[in-house]
C-alpha cells in the first residue's frame, strides 16, 4: 500500500488537513512522484503492490472531498494499468469522518458517505475500464469519540466581574485538543440536580497556562460549586491518546461501563509512575 497525496483541502482545522500538496504526508499525484514510486515498487521482485492509500484530514463533515479523492485515486490506478497492465486490488480512502462535539454541530452522515462513495467508485472504475477494488475506510474517531466520556471534579469557582471560571482537577495534560485546535466541548453537571439558572462559564484546567481552557463558553448552573462533577461527552478519541504528564500531573484512569457495571481498564497514573524512568536523582 502506497500513500499518495490527492491534493484536496479538507478538515476542521489547518493543523489536521493532510491531503494537500504542502504537507509532509504521502507522494504527490500532481507532480508525478506517486507514479514514479509505484513504478519503482513494481521493479522490485520482493515487493507486492496491493493498493493506494490517502488520508484527507480530520473532522470532515461533507461527502464531496471523498468523492473527489475517489476520482483522483482511480485516475492514478488507471494510469498504472495503462502503462504496466497492473490492476490494484485495494483502495484505502483513510478516515477523518467528522463527529459533533456539541449539540447542534454538524457531523458527517456515514450512511450517505457509504452510498455515494460506492456509487462514485463504481462509476469511476467503469469509465476507466477497471474492476472495482476492495474499498477500505478508517472510521476511528467516529467509533471511539462518542463512546468516551471524561469526568472532572470541580476544585474551585471564581467570579471576576461577569466572568465565571470553573477550575477542575484535569486540563491540558489529559486533553490538549482545545489548546491545540480550538476544539469546543459541552461539559454537563452530573451527580445532582440543579434548578439554578444557567450561566456562561469557562471550564479551566489546573495547569500553569492561560490557554489551559477545556471549554470557554460552557453553560452550567449558576450554583456550580467545588466538589461537583462535570461530564464531558464525546471524549473517546484523541483525548487520552494525546495526554502527557505535564506539570507532573498523572493521567486519569480509564473505566469501562456496560449494563450498569464498571470495570477498571487503566489505573490512575501516580507520581511514582511518572518518576520511575528518572535516573540519578
Amino acid at each position: 500500500m502506497v500513500r499518495v497525496v490527492p491534493g484536496i483541502s479538507a478538515g476542521g482545522h489547518d493543523k489536521i488537513r493532510t491531503g494537500t500538496e504542502d504537507q509532509k504526508f504521502g507522494l504527490s499525484i500532481r507532480d508525478g512522484y506517486a507514479l514514479h514510486a509505484l513504478t519503482r515498487i513494481l521493479d522490485q521482485p520482493n515487493l507486492e503492490l496491493i493498493g493506494l492509500h490517502c488520508h484527507l484530514g480530520s473532522q470532515i463533515t461533507g461527502v464531496k472531498p471523498y468523492l473527489t479523492a475517489v476520482r483522483r485515486m482511480v485516475g492514478l490506478m488507471a494510469r498504472l494499468y495503462g502503462q504496466y497492465g497492473v490492476v490494484l486490488p485495494e483502495l484505502d480512502l483513510g478516515g477523518g469522518h467528522g463527529i459533533a462535539y456539541r449539540p447542534g454541530e454538524q457531523a458527517l452522515d456515514l450512511t450517505s458517505l457509504a452510498r455515494k462513495v460506492r456509487a462514485e467508485l463504481a462509476d469511476a472504475c467503469a469509465s476507466a475500464g477497471l474492476p472495482v477494488p476492495r474499498l477500505i475506510i478508517e472510521p476511528g474517531r467516529a467509533i471511539a469519540g462518542p463512546a468516551g466520556i471524561a469526568l472532572y471534579r470541580v476544585l474551585s469557582v471564581k467570579h471576576t466581574g461577569e466572568h465565571v471560571f470553573v477550575a477542575v482537577d484535569g486540563g491540558m495534560s489529559d486533553n490538549p485538543r482545545p489548546a491545540l485546535y480550538g476544539v469546543r466541548y459541552a461539559p454537563r453537571l452530573i451527580g445532582r440536580h440543579s434548578a439554578a439558572d444557567p450561566v456562561r462559564t469557562s471550564v479551566v484546567g489546573r495547569h500553569c497556562e492561560a490557554g489551559d481552557v477545556l471549554a470557554a463558553d460552557a453553560e452550567l448552573p449558576s450554583d456550580i460549586r467545588p466538589g461537583d462533577l462535570l461530564a464531558v461527552p464525546v471524549a473517546g478519541a484523541y483525548h487520552l491518546s494525546m495526554a502527557s504528564g505535564y506539570n507532573l500531573v498523572g493521567r486519569p484512569p480509564v473505566v469501562a461501563v456496560r449494563d450498569g457495571r464498571a470495570r477498571l481498564l487503566v489505573r490512575r497514573e501516580s507520581l511514582e509512575d511518572i518518576r520511575r524512568r528518572d535516573v540519578g536523582l
